[in-house]
């Protein structure tokens, strides 16, 4: 049994300093995310440098979070795509128009839903809207991709109605069968 023991009592070092290294860590990843995500609601909503949560109380389901700036909001949105949920960061000036669109997060299918995290031109297109876009009439969708299209323009349009008041079952988010 004494050939063991040397073995056993390496293994719990290891373990003790992993454990350890991985508590250590943890707070540094959380600081870096919250960081990254800072600076990303800089870039999209121009003009502010500091976002405070609010608490979202209202009827709007696809709201996730609502963070305050200097000069508007940044809006985090949930919507159904063809795939499953896209996450979606708005920034919304304080007269209501958008100034920036990000997908944070989606599963939609490689090279059709999928190109709306990187497609630039298809996510500016809905800068200086103010929550009225609807997808075939003032949105230029993405081929091979309207579900995930009218998904994201959903968001956006959910978000620009949080700052403007709009009424978000109107024609601008209508969806007929697809929902």
């Amino acid at each position: 049994m004494r050939e063991y023991g040397k073995p056993l009592a390496a293994l719990a070092v290891a373990a003790v300093l992993l454990a350890g290294a991985r508590f250590g860590l943890a707070g540094i990843a959380r600081s870096n995310a919250e960081a990254e995500q800072t600076a990303m609601m800089a870039a999209l909503l121009p003009g502010s440098s500091s976002f405070t949560p609010e608490e979202y109380g209202g009827e709007d389901e696809n709201i996730a979070a609502v963070y305050a700036g200097e000069t508007g909001y940044v809006v985090e949105t949930v919507t159904d795509g063809y795939v499953g949920e896209i996450r979606l960061l708005v920034g919304v000036d304080a007269s209501g128009a958008v100034t920036g669109a990000v997908v944070r997060q989606m599963e939609e299918t490689f090279g059709l839903g999928g190109r709306a995290a990187s497609d630039t031109g298809f996510l500016a297109q809905f800068l200086g809207t103010a929550g009225d876009a609807a997808v075939g009439e003032n949105v230029d969708a993405l081929t091979g991709a309207t579900v995930t299209s009218k998904a994201i323009t959903k968001g956006i349009n959910s978000a620009a109605a949080f700052v403007t008041g709009a009424d978000v079952s109107s024609g601008a988010t209508e969806w007929g069968d697809w929902e």
